[in-house]
């Protein structure tokens, strides 16, 4: 999932990281369109191949996002949209046939931060607090070809201890193994100090002291895309299609799913608390005499848990 309001670069990045072009017949709002503009969910599918794996992503944008005068509940889709994959994995997962269930439930949320400001705005920090314990969030600056290297590097301290400082939490890397050569250990020690990871997109190829590259033309040069003196771009995508793919799966399933569906299973159990009490008041003296005798072992635990 991209989160970010219009102008800040998500379609031209999700189309950089993937090398395709998803977004062919996109019409952009004008500004009047704006002024009541709410967040929409756009799902987008596309085919990929890395290391000769071939790979299927479901990439979820959110147009309109933060678009309208009034932000207050530009969450409410993206909230919506996740809790939605849980419900519908849960009930595959509850059912009888149980061996081909369709995971589409959300793994990695890119949330990006525009470039112009000092640190997390005020939006930010709300939609941050509703989404990071729902989803693996990955905090991206956009368009960082407008900062200097010293402003990169100050507004990403900024940006962190705005996080610290509310109590968010971002995807954390793993630690990596000690039997892991020296060379994978680098290049995580590496992508942990490039959180949040500030990139450049773009499709255009360019010609540059005889080889071709993807970048943006200015007067005084060319910023290349892939250029990690330029830009975080790679190291962006070699931990979403590499490194940390399965591990971002992992924490979905093992935290942000659990603790979904440990809600689900408590409402489900005091519902049938309540369900259960109301029948007790309703059959009167007649009741003890027409449960079963599980039922009413199953009820008196519901009254000693009470």
């Amino acid at each position: 999932m991209v989160c970010g309001e219009t102008g800040l670069g998500k379609s031209t990045l999700i189309n950089s990281l993937f090398l395709g072009d998803l977004y062919k017949d996109r019409r952009i709002p004008d500004a009047i369109d704006r002024i009541e503009k709410t967040t929409t969910i756009e799902k987008k599918t596309m085919d990929i191949e890395e290391r000769g794996v071939r790979l299927r992503l479901n990439i979820i944008d959110t147009p309109g996002f933060g678009d309208a005068v009034n932000c207050e509940d530009t969450w409410k889709a993206c909230s919506a949209y996740i809790d939605e994959q849980f419900r519908q994995y849960f009930t595959d997962e509850s059912g009888l046939n149980r061996k081909n269930i369709q995971d589409n439930r959300v793994h990695c949320c890119l949330y990006f931060i525009p470039p112009y400001g000092h640190g997390l705005r005020q939006m930010d920090l709300e939609v941050l607090k509703r989404l990071h314990r729902k989803v693996n969030i990955v905090p991206v600056i956009a368009k960082a070809d407008t900062l200097t290297s010293q402003e990169v590097r100050k507004l990403k301290e900024n940006i962190l201890a705005d996080i610290e400082e509310h109590e968010i939490q971002i995807y954390q890397f793993p630690d990596c193994d000690s039997d892991e050569d020296e060379e994978f250990k680098q290049q995580d020690k590496e992508l942990k100090a490039c959180v949040p990871f500030a990139v450049i997109g773009s499709s255009t190829v360019l010609e540059v002291a005889g080889r071709k590259v993807r970048g943006r033309q200015y007067p005084w040069g060319v910023v290349e895309v892939e250029n990690p003196k330029h830009s975080d771009f790679v190291k962006l995508r070699t931990m979403l299609i590499s490194t940390h793919m399965q591990d971002l799966k992992d924490v979905t399933q093992d935290v942000h799913y659990e603790n979904f569906r440990a809600q689900c299973i408590s409402q489900i159990s005091q519902q049938a608390i309540r369900e259960r009490s109301k029948l007790k008041r309703d059959s009167g003296p007649h009741f003890e005499n027409s449960i079963s005798d599980t039922d009413r072992l199953l009820l008196q635990k519901d009254e000693e848990v009470s």
